[in-house]
């Protein structure tokens, strides 16, 4: 087999397991790339989708975290009282933390790509070994890049 078909089988395999642990973000996910794996001249559209695709998921995940305080759906009264609380400013720590993480991780798969197959690797096998949610590997390169003690 040459590059290209196993690449396309690793797809396959990813959809498959996306399928089989019933995760539409898994499945869709390779179902979008196999069928712009299809597509004449295809290579400028994974390049704009691994150049813009990371910072347009941030974006609408950041949407989604926050439109409850846009829609009213977290009171005034909650939002003042989330530094009251030891389990609120312990949430408050964590998210920085993740959020120090996932910058660190977004930096290590700039400078070093070789790392991102083995978090998708990971990623996609948490999801279908542990019923996870897809949304590690930045967190999971950020803890790598800890373990690599780079910047």
């Amino acid at each position: 087999m040459n590059q290209l078909d196993i690449n396309l089988l690793v797809l396959f395999v990813i959809l498959g397991c996306g399928i089989f642990v019933h995760n539409p973000t898994i499945w869709v996910s390779a179902t979008a790339l196999i069928i712009v794996k299809f597509l004449p001249h295809n290579q400028p559209i994974f390049s704009y989708i691994q150049q813009y695709g990371l910072n347009l998921g941030i974006l609408l995940l950041t949407i989604a975290v926050i439109a409850p305080i846009a829609s009213e759906q977290v009171s005034s009264k909650a939002l003042m009282t989330s530094f009251a609380s030891w389990r609120s400013l312990l949430a408050i720590a964590v998210g920085l933390l993740v959020t120090w993480l996932g910058a660190r991780g977004v930096n290590l798969m700039k400078v070093d790509p070789n790392v991102v197959t083995g978090l998708m690797i990971g990623t996609v096998a948490g999801v279908v070994l542990f019923r996870g949610v897809a949304v590690g590997p930045l967190i999971a390169a950020g803890i790598l890049s800890l373990l690599y003690w780079s910047k």
